[in-house]
Parts: structure tokens; C-alpha cells; sequence
């Protein structure tokens, strides 16, 4: 088991070392980066000159753009990503770590509360599903499923708004308070949870369509197997057969999904956060990559990218908690 968890360390270690080198190689080899952009009318104005804006990119770093100035230039960036320093964000003018910390719990707090609706409902819903094999509640399902897949999340997300802020008036529009109150303890916690609950509900629709389909033909595919026939000729009742024997060995595929969600639990969603303005790490980073904030968004990528692989890493290790039959050698 040690043997076997130190492996997969490595080798995850070896993943995110390539992962970092391509990360870097893009992003600095971006069409403009943040000073560009900051600079360009004082350029045209005669305010500053190239060599300014030059001097300026010597200063962050990121002014030798040759191959050789790159690969230096990956090696120390590397060697403070080793220490935990991602640098200093250009927009937000603290150091990229501080920013990811502050602004991710918010992602986080919306993701996990949709995970939990998205479990909770799609995989009751695939199980049904697929004990009514073509009949209406599996039409039905089916159909709902490739709905909530199809729908764009800006699309769904301006539907809600306009059908329960500003038609009904029920929620808030957008943000993550009301900003025309001043409101402390329990009025100001009432006032966020209202204020999340259309973006919670765009989540949820958005993600249950791939889990429910994705538990209905695991357990068509188990339901199958010899050994559901036999537990049903010992006798054995059918919610027996369905949640004791033919669910368990669905649990695996079922794993390896829910431990690839983890890098969208603190990465943020960050079409969903844009659309509602809500101040989380997705759209914190879509503002920094629309602004080329270079230290930020290659810092950004890293700390997915971890998430990722750590998530590879959780599922490979719960395959023994579900499946006893998976023996490490």
C-alpha cells in the first residue's frame, strides 16, 4: 500500500512538473500581456516610450521573451512555485496565492452545496431510470438529462434571472449582498443565501444530465451481470438485488467522476460567476486572463492543475474502499 501510494506521488509529481512547463510556455507566449495593455494609450500619447514600457517588463520579469529568456525565466518562477511564492498579481496587486485563498471559499461554498443536490438527485433518479429500462420514467429522465447537458449556463443562468428577479422579483438579481442595506449576523446571512441560490440552481440543472445518465448505464451494464440473476433466483427482494449487489458495483465509475468534480469545487465555475457577478475565483479569473494578468493566471492553472492531479490520485485510492476485490501489488 505505501509502495503503491509513494508511486502515484511521483508520478503525480512528474505530471504536474510537465503540466507547469507548458502552463508557463503559453501564457507568456500570450499576444499582450498586462503592461502592454496599461501602457498602450501613454505609448501613443508620447507619456512613455518603449524603453519605459520595457524597463517596466524587466522589472515583473517578463520582458526577455527569447527562448532562452523563457527558459530562464521558467526556472525561477519554478523555483518560487517550489516555495509557494506565485508571484504578485498585476491587477489585484497582492501575491497570487493571497488572492486564490481569499476569493476560492466563495466557488467553494456554491460548488459544494450543488454537489450535494447533484448526488443527491441524479443518482436516485439513474437508479430509477434504469429499473424502468424504456418505459415513461425512463424517457422522462432521458430527456430531462439531455436538457440540463444541453443548456449553455449563460443561457440557463440570464433564464432564472429574468423569470425569478425580474419578472417574479422573488431573488436578488445578482452580487452576493444588497448593497442599498447595511446588514450584520443572521438578516446578512439570510440576505447571501438568497443571493446564491439562483447560481446554486443553475450548477445543479447543469451537472445532474451527465451524472444520471452516467449511473443509468453503469447500472443497465450490472443489472445484466450473472450475478444479479442469481441473487434474484435465491429469492433475494429487489431493493436487495438493485442497492446491496448491483449499486455497489456501480460505486467505481461513479468515484472516479465525483474525484474529477474536486478541481471545479475550489476552482470555481466561471461562466455561472460571471454571468451572476459574484465575486468567486472563476470570475476573479476570468477578469485576470481578459486583462492578461500573466503571474495570476499562471498561477491560477497550477493550483487546478494540483487539484486535478490530486483528485486522480483520491480516486485510485477509493477504488479499494468500494471495490474489495481491487488488491495494490
Amino acid at each position: 500500500m505505501a509502495k503503491y501510494i509513494i508511486k502515484r506521488i511521483l508520478l503525480a509529481i512528474l505530471i504536474l512538473f510537465g503540466t507547469s512547463i507548458i502552463i508557463y510556455f503559453l501564457v507568456r507566449n500570450m499576444p499582450a500581456d498586462y503592461i502592454d495593455n496599461q501602457t498602450a494609450a501613454q505609448v501613443q500619447q508620447g507619456l512613455l516610450t518603449q524603453e519605459d514600457v520595457q524597463r517596466m517588463k524587466d522589472l515583473y520579469g517578463i520582458g526577455d521573451s527569447s527562448f532562452g529568456g523563457l527558459v530562464k525565466g521558467y526556472f525561477e518562477w519554478l523555483g518560487n512555485l517550489i516555495q509557494g511564492d506565485l508571484g504578485i498579481s498585476f491587477i489585484y496587486g497582492q501575491p497570487v496565492a493571497q488572492v486564490i485563498s481569499k476569493y476560492m471559499w466563495i466557488s467553494f461554498g456554491i460548488s459544494l452545496v450543488a454537489l450535494f443536490f447533484q448526488i443527491i438527485i441524479s443518482i436516485p433518479l439513474g437508479i430509477y431510470a434504469a429499473t424502468k429500462q424504456y418505459g415513461i420514467a425512463d424517457y422522462t429522465v432521458t430527456v430531462l438529462a439531455m436538457m440540463g447537458i444541453s443548456l449553455p449556463s449563460f443561457f440557463l443562468g440570464a433564464l432564472l434571472m429574468r423569470v425569478f428577479s425580474i419578472e417574479l422579483g422573488w431573488l436578488p438579481l445578482m452580487g452576493l449582498r444588497d448593497a442599498t442595506q447595511i446588514l450584520t449576523g443572521w438578516p446578512a446571512f439570510v440576505d447571501l443565501c438568497k443571493h446564491l441560490v439562483l447560481p446554486m440552481v443553475t450548477l445543479v440543472i447543469l451537472s445532474i444530465g451527465g451524472m444520471m445518465r452516467y449511473t443509468r448505464t453503469n447500472m443497465l451494464e450490472v443489472m445484466n451481470s450473472e450475478y444479479i440473476r442469481t441473487a434474484r433466483a435465491k429469492g433475494l427482494s429487489e431493493h436487495t438485488v438493485i442497492y446491496k449487489h448491483a449499486f455497489r458495483n456501480t460505486l467505481i465509475p461513479l468515484v472516479t467522476m465525483v474525484a474529477g468534480i474536486i478541481p471545479s469545487l475550489f476552482g470555481g465555475a466561471m461562466i455561472t460567476e460571471s454571468v451572476f457577478a459574484l465575486d468567486g475565483i472563476g470570475y476573479v479569473a476570468y477578469k485576470a486572463v481578459i486583462q492578461a494578468d500573466i503571474p495570476f493566471v499562471m498561477g491560477y492553472n497550477m493550483f487546478i492543475a494540483v487539484l486535478t492531479v490530486f483528485g486522480i490520485l483520491l480516486s485510485d485510492l477509493l477504488y479499494i474502499v468500494v471495490d474489495p476485490r481491487v488488491k495494490i501489488k
